[in-house]
């Protein structure tokens, strides 16, 4: 039999049982593909990371996640806190890591505290915004459980949008976030009628709080995920897409995640303008939780 250490945190919290969790195999060589999808679907969590040496010499880790169903190019909580378990055990561990993921590279800058300890990272989503076809606010609505009046035109229309990881990202009425519920069929609907967006529809919703406050909450029953309590991919393509519509050069925002499943969630987004486009980050802190074993 092989034994494959692995690490549980809770990430975009300060609070153990807060936040996302997520597991972590710091080394996850000889590892199969079909292993590692095998054993985050064990886990049973919105992700699973697994880290392998890098292909550049340049780089840190190669880190392939994995949902319950699929692999995916790139995610926000999975990267925070495989960076926030490599830097914990690590005690020379660099300021920042380089990850080598489907979507592109992607650094992720450690956040230490005033002793020096690693209590979180800051992502940089490894692509510049790019926006996918409109969605209709009917559509929304039915796979959100909602009226199609809760579902807002505002700053930007319902649309699919992505810095590494597409989302169908819509603003609905604040008094309407806490009363969506994800219907299945709605969702099966959708994809049938977006077959461009590869067979994933992955809606985020958000809601605006005062100043730069925002609150959210994200559904993927499709992939297993019936509701995630943190979405980092998801909220720095918001952060991204308020940008562009916004205008300005740069912008920064808090996020409130996860409130409705009793997990709550604060990510800090931020976008900017650069020459080849908006680039975004997303960051936040993570709770040590599970230490084991996985035994094939």
């Amino acid at each position: 039999m092989r034994a494959f250490r692995f690490v549980t945190v809770d990430v975009f919290t300060e609070r153990r049982f807060g936040g996302n969790p997520l597991a972590v195999f710091p080394d996850a060589r000889g590892l199969s593909g079909v292993e590692m999808q095998a054993l985050a679907a064990e886990f049973n969590l919105s992700e699973t990371t697994f880290v392998l040496p890098p292909d550049g010499p340049h780089n840190s880790a190669r880190v392939r996640i994995f949902n319950r169903t699929e692999e995916m190019p790139f995610a926000g909580h999975p990267n925070v806190g495989t960076a926030f378990v490599l830097g914990r055990e690590d005690e020379e561990a660099p300021r920042a890591y380089r990850f080598e993921e489907p979507a592109g590279l992607v650094e992720v800058t450690l956040e230490r505290d005033a002793g020096g300890r690693v209590v979180g990272a800051d992502v940089a989503a490894p692509q510049p915004l790019s926006l996918g076809v409109p969605v209709a606010a009917a559509t929304v609505a039915a796979c959100a459980g909602l009226p199609e009046a809760a579902v807002l035109q505002g700053v930007h229309p319902p649309r699919e949008a992505s810095v590494g990881n597409p989302f169908v990202i819509a603003e609905v009425a604040p008094e309407a976030l806490s009363q969506a519920a994800p219907d299945l069929a709605a969702f099966q609907r959708a994809r049938a009628e977006h077959p461009g967006m590869g067979g994933r529809f992955a809606l985020y919703l958000h809601a605006r709080g005062e100043g730069a406050m925002l609150r959210a909450r994200m559904f993927a029953p499709l992939s297993g995920t019936w509701e995630d309590a943190a979405t980092g991919s998801a909220a720095s393509t918001l952060a991204a897409l308020l940008l562009s519509a916004g205008g300005g050069a740069e912008g920064r925002w808090q996020v409130s995640q996860g409130v409705e499943m009793g997990r709550a969630s604060v990510l800090a987004i931020s976008a900017r303008r650069l020459a080849d486009g908006i680039r975004a980050t997303v960051g936040g802190r993570c709770v040590p939780v599970l230490r084991g074993e996985a035994v094939l």
